[in-house]
């Protein structure tokens, strides 16, 4: 392992390694990417894998517009000699609520001003785009076609495989055990490997950030919180969009491979445990709200469960970019259990803004400063 680096970045998830690739891509050199486990071990690997551009504040709107984009032709971008497998086939968001249609209303108007193809439908309109959805008590729902679910191992082995090729150095099985801060700079990076001296540490450590910052001497005001996932057998094509409840707290896909996929919010989940099991609780909660919802899923069989964690901002708005008092020091944390989607946006921001290069869009609503500052923007679109 090398003992010098110009950016080390820290975390090989998602936005790790878009970081990474979008640095070389603008030309940076000399970059290292530390991970503890494997490549999309933590948060990326564990999630839902569904990408939507239907938010409820305009910075998480422009992040996912902008990603969902480069997600769209990242194959031919990338030059990848595989397939991220994206499915492009919609998300369903439920309102069974009179306060949850009067959001949604808010959030059409929001994403139609950024050109975002949402839609509001009606709870026939509903049922015509997934058949076997249960419209009673349904209000309304909102729609947008260009939602969709995409294979977040393949993603990251993408964004990994094209920085290397532009020399890029990914290391796994190294853990971060310390940062050196000297004169309020970055000055290194201690692993369990050695330590490399480095100007300059991006934190991408997902649930782990707030660890990481402590570290650099940052508290994050941010906490992480597990959330389970179950999966079905494979069976012929059923369903369509996501389908999604806020109030509900539920999602449920079906994968381009046929599995379901679904998961639940549980209120109760204590915050920082990194408890990374999962319950029979949780599977009778889960299928019991699913297949209320969807009645016909309540045939299929359950094959496994996971759990990931989210690592949780005050207002469910990611923190990117520097901050004031480590001078070196940037991340891309917070994401509130939405960083996959959000990915390739963050990694070219990101590299922007350590480059020092004209940004793509301003970032600045999402200074960790924000939190000092009481200029907090709560994004009402989460489950």
């Amino acid at each position: 392992m090398r003992n010098r680096a110009a950016v080390v970045i820290i975390g090989g998830g998602i936005n790790g390694v878009s970081v990474a690739y979008h640095l070389a891509k603008f030309g940076a050199k000399d970059i290292v990417v530390l991970e503890k486990n494997f490549l999309a071990a933590g948060s990326t690997g564990r999630c839902g894998a569904g990408v939507r551009e239907q938010w409820g504040t305009e910075m998480n709107c422009r992040l996912a517009q902008a990603s969902i984009k480069k997600f769209e032709r990242m194959n031919e971008e990338l030059e990848y000699d595989d397939d991220i497998e994206f499915k492009q086939k919609g998300y369903l968001i439920l309102a069974h609520t009179e306060k949850e249609l009067t959001q949604f209303k808010k959030n059409i108007e929001l994403q139609h001003s950024l050109g975002i193809p949402s839609k509001l439908v009606t709870p026939e309109e509903a049922k015509e785009i997934v058949p076997h959805l249960n419209t009673e008590g349904l209000l309304a729902a909102t729609y947008c076609p260009e939602d969709g679910h995409i294979n977040p191992f393949k993603a990251v082995d993408a964004y990994a495989k094209a920085a290397r090729r532009l020399g890029v150095e990914i290391l796994t099985g190294v853990e971060v055990t310390g940062i050196k801060v000297v004169g309020g700079k970055i000055a290194g990076v201690e692993t369990n490997r050695g330590t490399i001296d480095t100007p300059i540490v991006v934190n991408t450590a997902g649930p782990y950030s707030q660890l990481v910052a402590a570290m650099a001497g940052i508290k994050l005001p941010v906490y992480s919180e597990r959330h389970q996932i179950l999966v079905t057998e494979p069976v012929e094509p059923l369903q369509d969009p996501m389908v999604m409840s806020f109030s509900r707290s539920f999602y449920v896909q079906q994968s381009p491979h046929g599995s379901f996929i679904m998961g639940i919010g549980d209120p109760n989940e204590p915050r920082d445990a990194y408890e990374t099991g999962h319950s029979w609780q949780f599977l009778e909660h889960c299928a019991k709200v699913v297949t209320w919802h969807l009645p016909v899923l309540a045939k299929l069989r359950v094959v496994r469960q996971w759990s990931g964690m989210y690592n949780i901002s005050p207002d469910r708005q990611p923190i990117l970019g520097p901050v004031d008092e480590v001078e070196g020091y940037y991340q891309a944390i917070g994401f509130s259990g939405h960083g996959f989607m959000l990915g390739p946006m963050t990694g070219e921001l990101l590299a922007q803004s350590i480059l020092g290069l004209p940004l793509t869009m301003p970032i600045e609503q999402l200074h960790l400063n924000r939190f000092v500052k009481g200029e907090l923007i709560l994004e009402p679109s989460v489950v």
